[in-house]
């Protein structure tokens, strides 16, 4: 992974993947800026993670869903290093609601999921792309997820943004090339404080043991697992552009193959 000097800006990066990203960025020498909406002591851990590894750091607050605060972004980015090489759409949001109760989701849910998952990344694509195409080269990676591959997860309008979301990437992978590459990782299942601070210690252990019994891989994706898939595409496959990686263990080959006899 070539990413000294690079300038990357990740949305939502103060936890989970971004920071996992983050920090494997700061490894490398990139110059890294840490959007958060409401995380800030996570992503001031972060920088400050990031910085012991001798990485230049920016901390932005900001919610992707306003186009102005999107902008903001990467005016404060460019401002401080005069440049953006990357941008990981990263953040994210959901409502966990029990599978077949159509009557827990309201159209405000809908649109406020929407609005981050899907209107964030596109604002954030839309403000970086001029700073891209004129230093004539860039690459953006959004974080979908396995849910808008196999309409699963933690709500249906989760999985219909984030299957809004991979449409969106094959659409700007045409419109920005050649100077930018556009990409998607979608993540299954992944350890941490999401799923956690959800169900609680017990569930969510019953979860991870579930995931890990079930998928052909029998692993339990972490951020880190993630993060390493999102900067695969961002920064090593530099013919690849339009791809959406699942990255879930497996789970989406389903049951057993069936063998001939």
């Amino acid at each position: 992974m070539q990413v000294k000097d690079w300038v990357v800006i990740i949305t939502g990066g103060g936890t989970g993947v971004g920071a996992a990203a983050a920090l494997m960025l700061a490894e490398g020498g990139a110059r890294i800026a840490i959007n958060y909406s409401r995380s800030a002591r996570e992503a001031e851990e972060t920088a400050q993670a990031c910085e012991k590894l001798g990485a230049e750091t920016l901390v932005c607050q900001g919610d992707v869903a306003q186009d102005e605060d999107c902008r903001r972004i990467v005016a404060e980015t460019v401002a401080k290093w005069g440049r953006v090489d990357g941008l990981m759409n990263n953040a994210g949001t959901t409502q966990l609601v029990a599978d077949g109760n159509l009557d827990a989701l309201s159209a405000d849910d809908f649109l406020h999921i929407y609005s981050v998952n899907v209107v964030g990344a596109y604002q954030m694509t839309r403000a970086v792309a001029p700073h891209m195409k004129a230093q004539g080269r860039g690459s953006i990676v959004n974080t979908s997820s396995i849910a808008g591959v196999m309409g699963i997860g933690s709500s249906i309008a989760y999985a219909a943004s984030k299957g809004a979301m991979n449409t969106m990437t094959l659409s700007l992978a045409r419109l920005l090339a050649p100077e930018i590459r556009v990409n998607a990782i979608a993540p299954g299942f992944i350890t941490g404080r999401w799923w956690l601070d959800k169900l609680g210690q017990e569930a969510y252990d019953k979860m991870v043991a579930g995931v890990e019994g079930s998928v052909p891989l029998n692993h339990a994706g972490t951020p880190e697992d993630m993060a390493e898939a999102a900067l695969f595409l961002l920064t090593c496959s530099t013919n690849i552009t339009g791809e959406i990686l699942i990255s879930d263990g497996g789970n989406h080959l389903g049951g057993a193959p069936l063998i001939a006899r």
